[in-house]
């Protein structure tokens, strides 16, 4: 069985006081997180913040004390590829996204619609983890009530 490494930001922008988190919309019909292969040479972070740009033209400063991974597995070309993803939290630098090739659109959208938005349970799970660590900041309490 092969093994994939792939890296991604949960990505986020404060609107309102809120945190509004970075969904992806991918031709297949599904909505993601960013996220992509690890590069030979290359972090786990500096695989994430690569992927964030390549993807979605932003920039993101990566959150000290999150890190959760995620495992899968698919088929491709008829072999089974166990697939591990490493999430981080990150604040875009910007708002303005330009979309990569490989996604047909985007939002920014608030927890409680991020989570619905998301195709797989996976991501759903990290984003909710993602979303208490956040809650744990001083910044974000007033987001909660």
């Amino acid at each position: 069985m092969k093994e994939q490494l792939s890296a991604g930001i949960i990505t986020y922008r404060i609107y309102n006081g809120q945190p509004h988190f970075l969904v992806l919309h991918y031709p297949h019909g599904h909505w993601d997180l960013p996220k992509g292969k690890i590069e030979e040479g290359e972090t786990l972070q500096q695989a994430a913040l690569r992927e964030l740009k390549e993807e979605t033209g932003l920039s993101a400063h990566i959150m000290d004390g999150f890190q959760e991974q995620l495992g899968y597995f698919f088929r491709h070309d008829g072999q089974l590829i166990q697939k591990s993803v490493y999430f981080f939290v990150g604040e875009a630098s910007e708002g303005q996204v330009t979309l990569s090739h490989e996604h047909i659109g985007f939002e920014w959208l608030p927890y409680d619609q991020a989570i619905e938005r998301l195709t797989f349970e996976n991501a759903q799970e990290v984003l909710s983890k993602a979303y208490d660590f956040l809650m744990l900041d001083p910044l974000f309490k007033h987001a909660n009530n």
